[in-house]
């Protein structure tokens, strides 16, 4: 039997960590059995209805650009490794390794609990962000469609959003949001983190293709959507080297803005992360490594806000100062961003019908 700290198909982390308040722990140990071993089976997905009681989140970080968020889903079948969300499933007494990628909890009654909350009294309007921790367009969202049930009650009600995704299923959903696009009600970063299909294989397992983010930038702002993309996570010597070229490409099919993000190791994704380094790029695992910890005054990770997505020091200069060079080269940044309108809000009534007094 192979150990179980194996790579599996179509799956970014490699073990299922011990959750960090649990009181026991398993330890994976080579019994010498495996030597011919085949590929470890598939895990499957599990899905389970969140019986939620609230559906907008709150934050005041100073380094997003955003107050307001909702999370249709709990977990992300996309995968990708470097998630910093995976540590939120310890919440639900589940390991933010494998089982957040195959355990997934969906908001079976976000639209409804939506209304409830826009039709508060109190409620100020405030764009609302989707896709601040799990993606809206996992591969879920194409069979239960809770994302477009949000993006339903935003058109009745003209509440102005913000997507992040790296999902194709985006383009499904282009009507309601070139509609909103057309109020300035909606504007849309698509996430791109590598142009190597190997590496986006086995970091970021069931994201959309590269080629296919690309082609989503184009759909979008050739539907008038205002468009950017996130270069994230940015790797050292993973992941960077690609840094211009993706700005290039997104700028050609149309990306009016750009944004990046250093890689972020808080918690157990330290641990999955190395696990996928030593799996997928061992010469280059202590190397990577140390120029995280380089960036970090000498640890992984350093969560304070105004370092937690950028890092100091020399490499992080560099990827800064390699970023900026790009967007200026490129014409990139060089318009504000759109501001999102508040004032077409239609408050709906207790009762989940618009008020259109």
């Amino acid at each position: 039997m192979q150990p179980p700290d194996t790579p599996r198909k179509g799956r970014g982390a490699i073990s299922n960590p011990a959750l960090r308040y649990s009181d026991t722990r398993v330890e994976t140990v080579d019994d010498g059995w495996d030597a011919e071993a085949d590929e470890l089976p598939p895990l499957p997905t599990v899905v389970r209805a969140d019986p939620a009681r609230t559906i907008i989140a709150h934050n005041n970080s100073p380094d997003v650009g955003f107050s307001q968020s909702i999370n249709p889903y709990r977990g992300c079948e996309h995968g990708c490794v470097y998630c910093f969300a995976r540590p939120t499933h310890a919440y639900l007494d589940h390991s933010p390794g494998l089982d957040f990628e195959t355990k997934l909890y969906y908001k079976e009654n976000a639209a409804a609990l939506l209304v409830e909350e826009l039709a508060h009294p109190r409620y100020v309007c405030k764009p609302i962000t989707l896709g601040s921790n799990t993606d809206p367009y996992q591969p879920l969202e194409r069979k239960l469609g809770v994302t477009r049930s949000i993006l339903e009650v935003f058109a009745e009600t003209r509440h102005p959003y913000s997507i992040v995704t790296k999902g194709a299923t985006i383009l499904r959903d282009l009507d309601l949001i070139a509609e909103a696009a057309r109020a300035r009600l909606v504007s849309v970063f698509v996430s791109i983190t590598s142009l190597d299909h190997d590496i986006k294989r086995t970091l970021e397992p069931r994201t959309a293709s590269p080629e296919k983010r690309f082609q989503i930038v184009s759909a979008l702002a050739e539907a008038g959507v205002p468009v950017g993309v996130l270069v994230a996570p940015v790797i050292p010597l993973v992941t960077d080297p690609d840094l211009e070229a993706i700005l290039e490409r997104a700028h050609a099919a149309g990306a009016r803005w750009a944004g990046y993000v250093l890689l972020r190791l808080p918690l157990e994704i330290r641990d999955l992360f190395d696990e996928w380094l030593k799996a997928h790029a061992p010469l280059k695992a202590e190397h990577v490594m140390s120029l995280m910890r380089q960036m970090h005054g000498g640890r992984e990770y350093d969560s304070r806000w105004g370092v937690r997505q950028r890092g100091n020091g020399p490499y992080a200069e560099l990827l800064a100062r390699r970023f900026e060079l790009a967007c200026q080269r490129l014409g990139i940044n060089e318009e504000d961003r759109v501001e999102l309108d508040t004032t077409q809000f239609r408050r709906p009534s207790p009762g989940g019908q618009l008020d259109l007094l």
